[in-house]
């Protein structure tokens, strides 16, 4: 009886991953190419800057707010 069952599972899954290949899959894959292609083209749209010039991209300031509940600095000497 165990080996008839071993023989049904395998053919049960020799056929669901045969329909899954045949009818699912090209869909995934289609999905898979049309992503892939759209960001290959948003990268090409980027501008291309010249070769040899520099851009600097500066970091908007953030202002550095000193809080009064920190404590009090007490200057020390290292004694030896």
């Amino acid at each position: 009886m165990g080996l008839i069952r071993t023989i049904l599972i395998f053919i049960a899954v020799y056929y669901v991953s045969k329909f899954f290949m045949k009818y699912i899959a090209p869909v995934f894959l289609m999905k898979y190419v049309e992503k892939k292609a759209n960001q290959q083209t948003r990268r090409q749209e980027q501008p291309v800057e010249k070769e040899g010039t520099t851009t600097i991209d500066k970091k908007p300031q953030q202002s550095q707010q000193i809080k009064d509940d920190v404590g009090e600095y007490v200057d020390y000497e290292e004694i030896d």
